[in-house]
């Protein structure tokens, strides 16, 4: 049965494993800008990145080729200056209409990684993410730790359910893209999800902007989601947050000035 308080713990929870990955990402920058070598996480189960330079695509804690074998991505085309959208959705905070409407302004396709909650409380929401031509994608139903679960029983019953609501909801069967909540994953994750037939979509651009209490500064959002930009990004945003809302469709605007395009995760290279 769907209980909201357990829910809203779990996010909570999501969003504090959230920020020590941006932790590690910063630990990794300092290390750079000093001439040390980036910052290895001791574990491969939470998905972490390092920025050598601007406009660069950084580097994983796994590479792109590692990641392939398993249907798995954290970057798209580079040889093009194209950027893949996509949002968390953990529960509905009053900015995804928003965002909804600045994403037809500029016809640019997303994707909308949802999880049950988000569907339980706003369905007219993700009939509209539908009926606009945008994906959306499994964030699994109770966003638990997923690396935690070793059985494929377990690790599919979460995304399943998931899938059977987001049918139930919009008469349509799911897509196949999988994201992991908290970015925590192990290589067996990545395999159960792939026997699924699923493909592990992680990102290559991202910052804390998770925490509603908290929003960042327009001035902090462009400080890391421009000079960050590079070809072939997938960039993750959270609809729950305002800052994003009210800033995205300047924030478009300015990576069109760049010279950068919009394309849907089915365009990603070798899917």
């Amino acid at each position: 049965m769907f209980h909201p308080i357990r829910q809203a713990v779990a996010v909570l929870t999501g969003c504090v494993a959230f920020l020590a990955i941006m932790i590690f990402v910063r630990d990794s920058q300092l290390a750079l800008a000093a001439g040390a070598p980036a910052v290895v996480p001791a574990s491969a189960d939470n998905w972490g990145l390092s920025f050598p330079a601007e406009g660069e695509a950084p580097v994983g804690n796994a590479t792109a080729a590692d990641l392939e074998q398993y249907g798995a991505y954290y970057l798209g085309d580079t040889s093009k200056k194209v950027i893949y959208l996509t949002f968390d959705c953990g529960y509905e905070n009053g900015y995804t209409n928003q965002i909804l409407d600045t994403l037809q302004k500029h016809q640019a396709p997303a994707a909308f990684f949802v999880v049950g909650h988000m569907i339980e409380s706003a369905p007219e929401i993700v009939r509209r993410m539908v009926e606009e031509g945008h994906i959306v994608g499994n964030h699994t139903y109770h966003h638990p730790d997923m690396s935690a679960i070793s059985d494929q029983v377990s690790f599919q019953k979460e995304l399943d359910d998931l899938a059977a609501l987001y049918q139930e909801t919009t008469g349509q069967e799911l897509s196949r893209f999988y994201r992991p909540p908290q970015g925590k994953y192990s290589v067996e994750n990545l395999k159960q999800a792939q026997a699924l037939g699923y493909h592990t979509v992680f990102w290559s651009l991202a910052y804390v902007d998770w925490n509603v209490d908290d929003q960042p500064t327009e001035e902090e959002a462009y400080s890391k989601l421009l000079p960050r930009i590079h070809d072939g990004a997938i960039v993750l945003l959270h609809s729950t947050s305002q800052t994003n809302a009210e800033i995205l469709d300047d924030l478009l605007t300015k990576w069109e000035d760049m010279g950068y395009t919009f394309a849907p995760l089915t365009e990603l290279p070798n899917l």
